[in-house]
């Protein structure tokens, strides 16, 4: 991957998670970690995911300066740079205010394997970051952030949202939807009355081999591009 196939990925992540309906107005960010070395390419402050483009994109460094695009940087690109300086294996990150995600932290219940989208943790519960409920706006908090996700592929935020991680763009992309669905299928099951049926964790784990290997995640994001392409032609 090149540094113009970055910004690509960036822009292609930002809407794909858009069309996922993980947009909240002007909040949220996905991050593709420079191939240069250099830092960051992220979406500049003031545009919704859905928006992104090109040239709306910026290059910060992993001391938080825009090396490229106009404004200042993210509040929060303590998140992205912290969580990748942390995992040189990652590639990007995602952090949104999915609202199944944020409705589900609030209950501190674990998350169950009820579908093939909880199976992506393996039948343990998604880790939560509880340092702080606000922004993530300093190198610290974003070192606990980092701690806090470990080698796991996506976390909540209680009170605030989710992050994703991943070693290509689409798998952290489709760990942040696929989080988000397994909140939003147990909120609904919660709603109806107990939970009574999930996997063990021998099934949770054969499922996330079977269910979540890095082709099925591709064929994913292929389909959340290629929405995202449909909708800015209507």
């Amino acid at each position: 991957m090149n540094a113009a196939e970055a910004r690509t990925l960036a822009v292609e992540a930002s809407r794909a998670l858009a069309a996922a309906g993980q947009g909240d107005m002007v909040w949220g960010h996905v991050a593709v970690r420079d191939p240069e070395g250099r830092g960051i390419w992220i979406k500049a402050p003031g545009w919704g995911l859905e928006e992104v483009t090109g040239d709306r994109l910026q290059l910060v460094s992993f001391d938080a300066g825009v090396l490229a695009g106009e404004g200042t940087a993210h509040k929060e690109c303590p998140i992205h740079l912290e969580i990748l300086r942390a995992r040189p294996d990652l590639v990007c990150t995602v952090h949104t205010h999915a609202a199944s995600a944020v409705a589900f932290a609030a209950l501190d219940t674990a998350l169950l394997p009820l579908s093939h989208e909880g199976a992506l943790f393996g039948g343990q519960d998604v880790p939560r970051f509880a340092a702080t409920g606000g922004l993530v706006s300093t190198p610290e908090l974003g070192r606990a952030l980092a701690a806090a996700l470990g080698d796991a592929p996506a976390a909540l935020m209680p009170k605030h949202g989710l992050v994703a991680a991943g070693a290509s763009v689409p798998a952290a992309v489709m760990h942040a939807v696929l989080l988000d669905r397994a909140c939003r299928t147990q909120l609904t099951a919660l709603a109806a009355g107990p939970v009574r049926v999930w996997s063990d964790a021998a099934e949770a784990h054969a499922k996330r081999a079977e269910c979540w290997p890095a082709g099925q995640l591709e064929a994913g994001w292929r389909y959340l591009v290629r929405r995202a392409a449909a909708r800015d032609r209507t």
